[in-house]
């Protein structure tokens, strides 16, 4: 359960002022930020505002413009597209290296692997000159109804989103490729040392919240990345401006307090480390701090301002199957393997197998 604490700065989350809420109100209903190729529903916003996109000066491939690859990441089905340009990420580089440094990666080796490619998009596709980001809303339309169940993170409600995001992505490259001119590419989700978010951000499809998570002021915050690295420039988009202002509901609302600072997280204290990552004991002190979670954890985007507008998802890859948000408590820790089985075989629950599932339920306080 949560402590009374992180209890209080949760509800406190919610407890904006109506002025606060206004200005969010204003931002988004105005379309501010000025995202090229962003979609709201089935509404298309359109670049406004120091988000537009600037034209490269070194333009070589007229025929395969920046508009003509947002329009078609839009009818593939993704919800906002941005371009940046291909280079070396030197202030990311040095705050990535001062995160490994402090040992904020816990157990995660592999993210102090690569770590030049991770910075460099050209060292990780030779001839890499722009960076194409895309994003996928997976909002749900509804959720757990048990108040008492353990709590799943929402982006693990249905199918697996390196399956849905690469797929997708992969129709986008082909797309790109199947153009007269000679154009060749990669396409990553996830799976790759890239910092996706970055990109994103610099790709002007948000900014990088206090929460570490990127946040798109018409879509909020949950929404998956998908990143495409070509070997052609094109126009290339302006990161927007950083709306977080002096809000600090995440870092207040997380009940290991695993945002030490803002844009700063501390693997080895976050919920969905413990019950993703981790594969070690919990110790006795930890285990209230899990707040009811047995797998990922959302806390931190349940809280955020901008969220409170986000809108469902149109991907009904991620719905989640018949049956699982009506789960109650006693239906959670009676799962039994058929039924883990059923409710989660195409899930990114999968990645701790039915044992993993078990084992976090039993790390449960109550």
């Amino acid at each position: 359960m949560r402590t009374d604490d992180a209890r209080h700065n949760g509800q406190r989350g919610y407890r904006l002022s109506n002025a606060l809420f206004a200005e969010i109100d204003r931002v988004v209903d105005a379309g501010m930020w000025a995202v090229a190729g962003l979609r709201n529903g089935t509404k298309e916003m359109k670049a406004i505002g120091a988000g537009n996109p600037f034209p490269s000066k070194d333009l070589e491939n007229p025929a395969l413009t920046a508009a003509a690859i947002k329009e078609e990441a839009l009818r593939f089905g993704f919800d906002g597209c941005g371009i940046s340009r291909a280079e070396a990420l030197d202030e990311d580089a040095a705050r990535l290296q001062k995160w490994l440094d402090r040992g904020y990666h816990a157990s995660m080796a592999y993210m102090g692997r690569h770590a030049h490619k991770r910075v460099d998009p050209t060292r990780l596709f030779e001839g890499a000159r722009s960076v194409i980001s895309v994003l996928l809303n997976y909002y749900p339309s509804g959720t757990q109804t048990d108040p008492r169940a353990p709590v799943l993170a929402k982006y693990a409600y249905g199918k697996d989103y390196h399956t849905v995001v690469r797929e997708k992505l992969n129709r986008l490259l082909e797309w790109i490729l199947s153009g007269s001119a000679p154009v060749h590419g990669r396409a990553f989700v996830d799976t790759a040392p890239l910092l996706e978010k970055a990109w994103a951000a610099r790709a002007g499809l948000g900014w990088i919240g206090k929460n570490t998570c990127l946040i798109s002021p018409g879509k909020g915050s949950f929404c998956f990345i998908g990143t495409l690295l070509v070997d052609i420039p094109l126009q290339y988009d302006n990161p927007v401006d950083d709306l977080c202002g002096d809000c600090t509901f995440c870092i207040d609302a997380c009940p290991a307090k695993a945002l030490v600072a803002p844009r700063t997280l501390d693997a080895g204290r976050c919920i969905s480390y413990w019950t993703i990552e981790n594969k070690a004991a919990v110790g006795e002190a930890f285990g209230d701090r899990l707040a009811n979670r047995v797998f990922g954890c959302d806390i931190c985007q349940d809280v955020c301002p901008w969220n409170r507008r986000a809108a469902p998802h149109h991907e009904k890859d991620f719905d989640a199957p018949a049956g699982l948000l009506e789960m109650t408590r006693e239906d959670w820790f009676n799962l039994s393997e058929e039924q883990y089985g059923r409710l989660f075989q195409h899930s990114a629950v999968k990645r701790v197998g039915f044992e993993g599932l078990k084992r976090n339920l039993d790390r449960i306080v109550d």
